[in-house]
């Protein structure tokens, strides 16, 4: 039920800055992720999967600082479709498979990848976002 109120109202928290210009909200304690112009919901909220304990996804401000479409992490040697990079290696990306998992990701914030795909075609290099809560179980 917490999901469909968030779907009327995403920012029913309060927490996500309303600005005149694009951003991306991440709220790790409802798992839960949308972009915002203004009071405008111009995408989402979607579900996600964050960063599991010991690799959480940094709170604060953040800026996309890189995007690769098709990129494939050397580090985790795994596909990251549609990875918007916005803080130290931390990056929207969709994942292949279920969300759904107890365990998080390793700061990233996991989307599937048809959500993975919207969302790269509202945000753009430069955008701004704001990430705050934390991971339950985290």
């Amino acid at each position: 039920m917490q999901y469909l109120s968030a779907r009327r109202n995403p920012n029913a928290a309060g927490r996500c800055p309303v600005r005149g210009y694009p951003v991306a909200c991440v709220d790790l304690s409802r798992q839960l992720t949308w972009v915002q112009k203004g009071r405008k919901v111009v995408f989402g909220p979607v579900p996600i999967r964050s960063g599991r304990a010991g690799y959480r996804t940094r709170a604060g401000w953040h800026k996309v600082y890189w995007r690769h479409k098709n990129h494939w992490s050397t580090l985790y040697n795994t596909p990251m479709p549609y990875a918007q990079f916005f803080s130290g290696g931390q990056a929207f990306h969709g994942v292949y498979g279920s969300l759904h998992t107890t365990v998080g990701s390793r700061g990233c914030v996991n989307l599937t990848v048809p959500d993975a795909r919207r969302l790269w075609s509202v945000l753009k290099q430069g955008d701004r976002v704001f990430v705050w809560g934390r991971r339950p179980g985290t």
